[in-house]
Formats: C-alpha cells, structure tokens, sequence
C-alpha cells in the first residue's frame, strides 16, 4: 500500500517540464540583417518563448491574422526582455513592429501544424522571409 501511495504522490507532484526557448533579436547577425534568432520554432504547447533583445530597438509582436483562433495576440515594448508562454496550439507569425518592412519576422509552430497561411497584408520583404522558413521546414 505504501509503495502505491508513493507512486501516486510521483505522479501528481511531478509538473510537465515546460520548457523555455531563446530567440535573439539583432539588427544584423551573419545570418542577415534585421533578424530574430532563431528565425523558425518548433515547440510544445506550454512551452515559453523568451525574445532577448541582443542588439537595440526591437521588439516581439504577433501579426494579426497569423495566430491561431483562441489565441491572445501579444507585443512587447522595444528592447525589452520579454517571455510568452504559447498554450494555444498553431502556427503564430511574430514580427518587430518597426522592423517588419524590412522583413523582421519569424514563425513558431506550437504542437503539429498542418499548414501556415500567410496573410495577404504582408509587406513583400515579411513574406520573402517567411517564405524562406517555410522552404526550410517540412509542412
């Protein structure tokens, strides 16, 4: 009965391991200008995403029309360390506000994502971006 109880008390006092992923934000890296870092994640639906501001004047935001439904859309303020759980599962399009013209986005997955439809609206750099990920990720 004892060693029950005791794998009992395991199970419920175990949390699910979320995890917490970096993403850097940079005005040029060796990968590009204006560029998050990773630009493409696949996570798990509970799992974080913290967006550092590794070089000056940007910022996290999702784009509208680019979250799941049910999902809270978010922005951080500029140069600020900023985390976001994601619980929703889908695909979310992020960009930083004021570098998006100049193609600053990138994509995150949470859970299995069938496809990812872009949004007509995109400045034509955001979408040449996105179309890169896209190009680098099996759909």
């Amino acid at each position: 009965m004892k060693s029950a109880l005791a794998a009992l008390f395991l199970m419920i006092a175990t949390p699910a391991l979320a995890e917490t992923h970096e993403v850097e934000m940079y005005n040029r890296s060796e990968n590009g200008p204006m560029i998050y870092e990773p630009s493409y994640l696949k996570i798990a639906p509970g799992d974080s995403v913290r967006f550092i501001p590794t070089q000056p004047s940007h910022n996290a935001a999702t784009i509208d029309d680019m979250i799941p439904e049910g999902a809270t859309p978010f922005r951080s303020k500029i140069n600020e360390d900023f985390t976001v759980t994601f619980d929703v599962p889908g695909a979310y399009g992020i960009k930083c506000s004021p570098h998006v013209a100049m193609g600053m986005v990138m994509l995150i997955h949470v859970g299995d994502v069938a496809e990812t439809v872009l949004p007509e609206t995109l400045p034509t750099r955001a979408r040449e971006r996105f179309d890169l990920i896209l190009s680098g990720i099996a759909e």
